[in-house]
């Protein structure tokens, strides 16, 4: 097994910075950087689905006799 070490996150902010600006310029790479995340609605409507059809109290005497 080989032994890597990772560069410090300021390096690779700095590198990737660089290569955007090199690659798309200046104002495509802000472009870039600004671009808004999506949401992960999916998972989220799936957990308050879940959410809704648990039963708390079995749920937790599950849970408990686990302990």
């Amino acid at each position: 097994m080989t032994n890597r070490k990772y560069m410090n996150e300021e390096v690779v902010i700095k590198k990737a910075i660089e290569v955007l600006i090199k690659e798309l310029g200046p104002v495509e790479a802000i472009r870039f950087i600004n671009i808004p995340r999506r949401k992960r609605m999916e998972s989220i409507k799936r957990h308050r689905k879940w959410q809704k059809m648990l039963d708390k109290s079995m749920f937790f005497d599950s849970i408990s006799s686990i302990t």
